[in-house]
């Protein structure tokens, strides 16, 4: 069910859930995306240009992110502006045991309303993106922020 503008009001949580993501997801999305920058997908070449390791692409983190946005409006159409910064990689390492289909990176993703325009009837969620490791949070995205039209 669409939520109802008058329901909203600025602070207002719309949800959190954790994404979890393996290499092959790396790969899926490579291919999908036509993004095969080896950074991606090789470990040794990561390194040469200063990785850690292999990194999940940028627009694959913005991707998951939204998708709690775009549950919660009930329709992808519904999100008609999509902003984000990056802050820092997303390691994807190999799994120590196990296929590449393990999840080797989680991120935890929290949404609230930042804003309500009742002329343009919009709401602005503003999204909290972070890398889990562990006891600690990282953010790999700011100011990431949906703009959603409801009626």
């Amino acid at each position: 069910m669409t939520p109802s503008l008058t329901d909203l009001e600025k602070g207002q949580s719309i949800g959190r859930r954790t994404v979890e993501l393996s290499r092959a997801d790396l790969i899926r999305y490579a291919a999908a995306s036509g993004d095969h920058n080896p950074i991606h997908w090789n470990d040794r070449f990561a390194a040469e240009v200063g990785l850690d390791g292999v990194i999940a692409h940028g627009m694959l983190t913005m991707a998951v992110a939204v998708e709690l946005v775009i549950a919660w409006a009930g329709d992808p159409t519904k999100v008609v502006d999509y902003q984000t910064r990056f802050t820092q990689p997303v390691p994807v390492p190999e799994p120590e045991h196990g296929s590449p289909e393990t999840p080797t990176a989680a991120l935890e993703v929290s949404g609230k309303v930042g804003r309500v325009d009742a002329e343009s009837q919009t709401a602005r969620i503003d999204l909290s993106v972070e890398l889990a490791s562990g006891d600690a949070r990282s953010k790999v995205l700011t100011k990431a922020q949906a703009v959603v039209v409801l009626n």
